[in-house]
């Protein structure tokens, strides 16, 4: 482009940065094929937006395969006239998978980590979710 317009690629650099443009950077999504996609969707925005009286809406999800890292020697604290420093080098501990519940409304988060990813685990992650809300509230 700059060689295009006559300027240097600095001054394209420049200028798009100015802008907030990032054209190397796309976008993708994909529409589902269901046919009652349109139906669940407003029935789970619904949820989110107008909550049932003695509920608790939560949004779940999971990431499996989180490295568990240790730094080596502990990080300094951040100090007047210096940045908070920590070491390069770091020790393993293998990996982990985190479930996390949100609820929409308050914006609070349940969530736990367990060393393997099955429907076990998911399992005892529910019985967690059951116990953190109050018993006067369903779960949806």
């Amino acid at each position: 482009m700059a060689q295009v317009v006559g300027v240097s690629p600095a001054t394209v650099q420049r200028i798009w940065s100015a802008r907030g443009l990032k054209p190397h950077l796309v976008k993708t999504f994909k529409l589902s094929n269901d046919r009652s996609f349109e139906e669940k969707l407003i029935d789970v925005v619904g949820l989110y937006l107008n909550p049932p009286d003695q509920a608790v809406v939560l949004c779940v999800d999971e990431k499996s395969q989180i490295q568990a890292l240790d730094r080596i020697q502990p990080s300094l604290p951040m100090e007047k006239g210096r940045a908070g420093t920590m070491t390069h080098d770091y020790k393993r501990h293998g990996t982990t998978t985190l479930f996390a519940a949100l609820d929409v409304l308050t914006g609070t988060v349940i969530g736990r980590c367990f060393p393997r990813h099955r429907n076990t685990e998911f399992l005892k992650f529910l019985r967690t979710i059951d116990r953190e809300v109050p018993k006067e509230l369903q779960v949806l």
